[in-house]
């Protein structure tokens, strides 16, 4: 095992399960364009690395797949249920040399230490394999997303974030994988004030911050639902990528970019 981000480990540890209850699963959409890029189907393994609670997880059985779950964190891992589900890093995959068709990362992959990461995924990889990313950003473009996030960037300080696309130069560099293909979809969940408080708890640095900060930070949070009908929508933008294993991309070497 490798050493967890800090406030990853102390944070998801903490909310497991109001991160379970509060964050949303994937749209359909969204999972159907990553199943079909990745090949997935009867007869072929998925690894669903960093699977957290298994919000992806469960949702991967219906493609007929076997599927593995690799999680670090206990509390997490333990909300998944009827699939393998070892503990792992990304650093450190449980798994022999090419088990694994196709590996997913949902809502983790700007954890990953990626010097170290890449060539485990690599490794796990058969050959002609599909690396799929797949991650539900908040919509920054929404006034009530946008007055959130105000809220939220002095809590955040350094803690890794997948909007700030600092994880997709180290990928891109990489000789060990080709072109990205991606693709975007927007959908929202339905919210109460409740709701709103519980997601933004679930947050890993949230979590990890002192009571006081929390309480503080989501009484705040609630006074932004003042005068919102309930229930209201929480809007984000699914954004999906694969990428193949090295030595299995299309002709022109060139990804391309899909909107949902």
């Amino acid at each position: 095992m490798t050493r967890i981000d800090p406030a990853a480990a102390v944070g998801f540890a903490r909310a497991a399960e109001v991160y379970e209850r509060a964050r949303p699963s994937y749209p359909p959409d969204a999972v159907a364009w990553l199943a079909e890029r990745c090949r997935l189907g009867p007869g072929r393994t998925v690894v669903d690395l960093g699977a957290g609670t298994g919000k992806l997880t469960r949702l991967l059985p219906a493609t007929g797949a076997r599927v593995i779950a690799v999680e670090p964190i206990a509390e997490m891992r333990a909300l998944i249920t009827d699939v393998e589900a070892p503990e792992g890093t990304a650093e450190a995959i449980p798994l022999p040399d090419g088990t694994a068709d196709t590996i997913v990362v949902a809502q983790a992959f700007h954890w990953f230490d990626h010097d170290r990461a890449l060539p485990e995924l690599h490794r796990v990889l058969s050959a002609g394999g599909r690396l799929g990313l797949i991650w539900n950003s908040r919509d920054l473009d929404d006034p009530l997303q946008g007055a959130l996030e105000e809220l939220l960037v002095p809590l955040r300080r350094r803690v890794s974030d997948q909007q700030s696309g600092a994880w997709r130069p180290p990928l891109e560099a990489s000789p060990l994988f080709g072109a990205v293909e991606e693709a975007s979809f927007p959908f929202a969940q339905s919210f109460t004030a409740d709701d709103l408080c519980e997601r933004v708890a679930s947050t890993s640095f949230v979590a990890a911050a002192t009571p006081h900060e929390r309480e503080e930070l989501l009484a705040r949070v609630r006074a932004l639902t003042v005068g919102l009908e309930a229930p209201f929508p929480f809007r984000y933008r699914t954004d999906v990528y694969v990428i193949p294993r090295s030595g299995d991309q299309g002709a022109d070497g060139r990804g391309t970019s899909i909107q949902g």
